[in-house]
């Protein structure tokens, strides 16, 4: 699995990520209730607006779960999924799936097909990878999204954007 930075691309359709706060708390809480002291990951789906190569996540939540001695089979309750984007559209109806995000902390080989999952929602989906457990002061955040390209034993590659969070400085 391949990983490349944006400044490697010339045309590029997703150029900055920006989380809110509370996003940020809302996974965090969720994953300290749900997988804490485990190896298990958090996955969950991320809402928002895109706008000229700007994503904005403003919610999110959880519809995923991931076998815990096999990551490679993973399960997205649909109903559940379309329950909640509906309940939220409601709130807000400038809001849409814009992508997804996991509890990484890196990103593993069924990434790709998950990801790919999310290409019936949106065109061009980001995957979020939020640190938990950050190890040093920054932002605890990895931004991806995939670029289908078939090279020598690879079906995709995800280029790395910088994720910004909104309303903080670092």
């Amino acid at each position: 699995m391949d990983v490349i930075k944006t400044q490697q691309i010339s045309s590029r359709p997703i150029e900055k990520v920006i989380v809110h706060p509370l996003v940020l708390l809302s996974i965090v809480d969720n994953y300290n209730r749900v997988a804490k002291d485990t190896r298990k990951r958090v996955n969950g789906v991320l809402l928002g607006s895109s706008f000229k190569g700007t994503v904005d996540v403003t919610n999110s939540y959880v519809p995923f779960e991931e076998d815990d001695k096999d990551p490679r089979i993973w399960f997205l309750d649909h109903n559940y999924h379309e329950s909640m984007f509906s309940m939220f559209k409601r709130i807000n109806a400038k809001e849409h799936v814009v992508g997804w995000y996991n509890t990484g902390p890196k990103l593993r080989e069924n990434d790709l097909d998950i990801h790919g999952l999310f290409h019936d929602y949106v065109p061009t989906p980001v995957l979020v990878i939020i640190d938990v457990q950050p190890k040093e002061l920054g932002i605890p955040a990895k931004a991806y999204y995939a670029v289908e390209e078939v090279k020598e034993g690879s079906s995709g590659w995800w280029i790395y954007v910088q994720p910004l969070v909104a309303g903080v400085r670092f």
